[in-house]
This record gives structure tokens, sequence and C-alpha cells, in this order.
């Protein structure tokens, strides 16, 4: 059976080392900022893009050049290798339809997973695909796999600031206004394609309790099955919170004190522009046992 290699994009959280370590690929996702072209964790740094975002440098995303992407596959295939290529959801980015028109030229060598996730639950695919490769499973077994299991994990997202969404046209002047004169903190969802409001809050602590009760929720319906058998897991996401964000970390411990908290890790730069600093998360994501 070939040998099968793994691609991402950066929107996984997983840096150049990691991928060093863990021997896959990850194409870094391109930024446009005050017109100049930066790629993430390549030129951008995580400090580096908050300063810019604080600045008020007009920030905006981009996907990676499809003559990097096909480069990357050339070289990987040259052994008689196949590809799973694990991108940001399609509901989030061009880049996943381009992947998947590019991968059409390939005869079936390499495989594009459009399963919807983002950041840590992207990151948990990849660790899965990583796995069932180890297994000996062909680049179309573990895309079956990883499509199958596409809406097995969730993610609730608290904002410190509506200014983003409002720079980025995800929300009126009106709205974002009248919401920062009621200081009120919005949670919102990734469940599947698109991030979308979930609830209105007015403090940090209902925010956090929001999002912990509607992941008990998730456990108890959507993954009850999976959570008894122990196969889900929780992670900690942020938007330039570190400290805050390892203080939510053991406020979800204590919640949910039979699930493992695997990951505490920095938001994908492609969602932090549009939400800004100061945001906190907690996802779930099914594991392959």
């Amino acid at each position: 059976m070939a040998n099968v290699k793994i691609v991402t994009d950066s929107n996984s959280g997983i840096t150049q080392a990691e991928a060093k370590e863990l021997g896959i690929y990850v194409i870094p996702m391109p930024f446009l900022i005050g017109g100049e072209e930066y790629l993430e964790d390549i030129t951008l740094t995580q400090p580096g893009f908050y300063e810019l975002l604080k600045s008020n440098a007009q920030v905006s995303t981009s996907q990676p050049a499809a003559l990097n992407v096909t480069e990357l596959w050339d070289k990987l295939l040259e052994d008689g290798s196949e590809i799973v290529h694990i991108p940001m959801s399609s509901g989030l980015s061009e880049s996943c339809h381009t992947a998947e028109r590019l991968a059409a030229d390939y005869g079936g060598r390499v495989q594009v997973v459009d399963n919807q996730r983002i950041s840590v639950t992207q990151r948990q695919s990849v660790y899965d695909a990583i796995e069932l490769a180890k297994r000996g499973k062909s680049a179309k077994e573990i895309k079956e796999y990883l499509m199958k299991t596409k809406f097995d994990s969730s993610i609730y997202i608290s904002l410190a600031t509506l200014k983003y969404l409002k720079k980025g046209g995800r929300l009126t002047p009106a709205a974002a206004l009248i919401g920062t004169i009621l200081k009120i903190k919005p949670v919102l969802q990734i469940q599947g394609e698109k991030l979308d409001a979930f609830k209105k809050v007015q403090t940090l602590r209902q925010a956090k309790n929001v999002m912990i009760e509607a992941m008990k929720n998730d456990f108890a319906t959507r993954f009850k099955e999976y959570a008894e058998a122990g196969e889900m897991t929780l992670h900690i996401a942020h938007t330039d919170s570190e400290a805050e964000a390892m203080i939510f970390k053991q406020e979800v411990e204590a919640a949910f004190p039979d699930v493992p908290v695997v990951f505490v890790d920095p938001l994908s730069l492609s969602v932090s522009c549009h939400i800004g600093p100061g945001a906190l998360a907690i996802a779930s994501a099914r594991i392959l046992k």
C-alpha cells in the first residue's frame, strides 16, 4: 500500500516546528497587512500579528497560491505516495474549494478533506489522519473516516470586543455601537461550516458559564455515545490571551473531571483577524480509538 503523507494549513494551529516533529506538512496561510503579504508562522508571528492588528492596520486574509500547493504535492508524490490534504473549513475560506479543484488533476492520489473544521478541531483531524496512516489506511480510507466524523466536534467562542466584527463587515456600525454601550459580549459557535451567533452576555464570567453549559449539553446530547465511550476530548483556544486561557482550562477541567483537556492553543489567525484579541474558546472533538 502506498505511503500516505499528511498536509494541512496553519489554520490548524500546528506550527512549522511541530510539523517537522510529526512528519507532516503545513502550508502557511497568507495575510495582506498594510499592502504587504505575510505568511503565518513564517514571516508573521502571533505577537507580530496582534501588534499590527491593535495598531489599526488594514488586515485581510487570503489563500495559498495554487502553484505553491501543487509544487508541494508534486514533490511529496515523487516517491509514489498518496496525500491527505486537510484545509480549513470551506465555509470559512475558499482555499478548500481551490484544493479540491486542483486535486481533480491528480487521479485520486490527493484526497482533499472538507470536514469543515478549524483551529483545535482541525488539529485533531490531522492527528487522527496521522494515526490512521500508521495503521496502514489508504488516503481514500482516511478521508472517508474524517468525513464520517466531521460533525463530531464543537467550538464556542466568547469575544472581548465587537470592533473587529464591525471592521470585517460582519456587524453593522449601529449594532456594534449598541453592543459597546451595553457592554455586550457575544458568544459565537462553530458547528460545521459557519461562525454563528450563539448567545449575548455582559461579563466574561457569564460567557465562560454559557460556553461550559453549552458544551455540557453537547456531551449529554450530540456526543452522548462518544462521551460515555471515553472518545471525547476538550480543548481551549484564545486570541492573544494565554494567561486567561490557562485559568479557563482549570475551570473547564473542574466542570469535566473525566474528560482530558488536550490542547491550549492560540486560535487561527484567519479567525482572529475577524474577532480580535481577548477571545476565549472551548472546543471538543471526538478522538480515534
